[in-house]
């Protein structure tokens, strides 16, 4: 079976780029399009990596699905969206939020790819507020309707090795038709989610608690509607689902060496950098620190709203935070550190942002025609980006679970 990949959602490389590091993975098609700016900056720099052929930046949504050229992993990083779906006449339609998932659905039930890896932010296995677990509980009937079992897991990457704590959570999905199905069933889901499958082979863990299961299989909900309206459940960080029966758990990670923050920053950087202005540092220190602020909502209910401190500045003997879209600007997210060499107090810079997320230096630097990149957008696409390195891990273990298949 050839390691051929398909990119969905595909930002500025991510995916493709820690997969390709192992040897034998070719992408064969990536789509990337933003919907909310005319420029599109993550495309220009996907294309000024990798060229521009058999790539699209059109909406996915819009796109003939029958056209994507034939491959065994799709892959994508997609935002976390509502997932409901309602009754019209005799048809189920989906929530206008979701049409991105509904876009990856497509595509495995026009291709039927045998295996797809996905990521999301961790809250999607929560959402929404109102009915726990509806979102995935939907994702999960789809999945297995189309014949695809799943396992999931919401890593922190500073907690397997890399330099920050990002959370988000990923998805390894295998088609009934492959012999690595047929391995999740002739085993208990204990050992998968311990031992022996797709996550627990690269990411150990050291002890699995609160097991519990569900059902959202047509022989508890009678269609995809059914689900949308009843189905909640509290999924913990780990889980796997064959033919729509579910099995959730928690797990916690092996002890692992951090990469600290030190060890990635540049020792001279522009001046543009540096917090000079006392008014500034005041500011971060003011949205860094703790407060109780007294607020009115809009029907007149009066509350008090608290936050706690942060560090400030951040220390450099451990991982980052989650490197975030607003990056660089003036609000409590914003990395701010204290440079050793001078003393002084700066901002993180592009290049250190690509570093936190394992790319190449000035990586984002440019676009189509060697066009410079703005500090800001830069900051974006990071803020979009994946930790590079646990998708290197993963290909390992998916280069290993597709030499099988042949």
């Amino acid at each position: 079976m050839d390691k051929t990949i398909v990119e969905l959602f595909a930002g500025v490389g991510g995916f493709r780029l820690g997969l390709e590091k192992n040897e034998g993975f070719k992408t064969v098609w990536a789509s990337q399009w933003e919907p909310s700016t005319k420029k599109q900056h993550a495309y220009e720099v996907y294309v000024h990596q990798f060229g521009p052929d058999n790539t699209s930046n059109e909406d996915i949504h819009t796109v003939d699905k029958h056209t994507i050229p034939n491959h065994n992993v799709l892959v994508g990083g997609f935002p976390c969206q509502d997932y409901s779906v309602a009754r019209t006449k005799a048809e189920g339609i989906q929530g206008k939020k979701g049409v991105l998932w509904w876009s990856i659905h497509d595509v495995l039930k026009t291709k039927t790819p045998p295996f797809f890896l996905l990521e999301n932010v961790d809250r999607l296995i929560k959402s929404p507020s109102n009915q726990r677990g509806r979102d995935f509980g939907v994702m999960l009937r789809t999945l297995s309707d189309l014949g695809y079992s799943l396992e999931w897991r919401v890593i922190n990457a500073a907690e397997y090795g890399f330099a920050q704590r990002r959370r988000r959570v990923f998805m390894f999905g295998s088609h009934k038709s492959t012999n690595y199905h047929k391995h999740l069933v002739s085993n208990d889901a204990e050992k998968i989610l311990t031992k022996s499958g797709f996550f627990a082979s690269k990411f150990p863990v050291k002890g699995i608690t609160q097991i519990k299961s569900t059902d959202v299989s047509s022989n508890i909900y009678h269609d995809l509607v059914n689900v949308s309206d009843s189905f909640h459940f509290s999924f913990a960080n780990t889980g796997l689902m064959i033919d729509g029966k579910i099995t959730s758990a928690k797990t916690e990670p092996s002890e692992s060496h951090f990469k600290p923050l030190s060890q990635l920053i540049e020792q001279e950087v522009d001046k543009r950098y540096y917090i000079e202005e006392e008014a500034k540092v005041k500011k971060f220190k003011y949205q860094k620190g703790p407060k109780k602020i007294n607020r009115t909502d809009k029907s007149g209910y009066e509350y008090v709203y608290s936050e706690g401190g942060m560090a400030f500045p951040d220390p450099l003997d451990k991982p980052a935070r989650t490197i975030l879209t607003s990056e660089g600007s003036m609000n409590r997210s914003t990395h701010v550190i204290q440079s050793p060499t001078n003393g002084k107090l700066r901002l993180l810079t592009p290049k250190e942002c690509e570093r936190i997320n394992g790319f190449e230096d000035d990586w984002t630097k440019y676009g189509v025609n060697g066009e410079e990149i703005s500090d800001r957008k830069r900051y974006f696409l990071m803020g979009n980006a994946l930790v590079v390195g646990l998708i290197e891990k993963m290909g390992e273990q998916l280069s290993t679970i597709i030499d099988l298949e042949n």
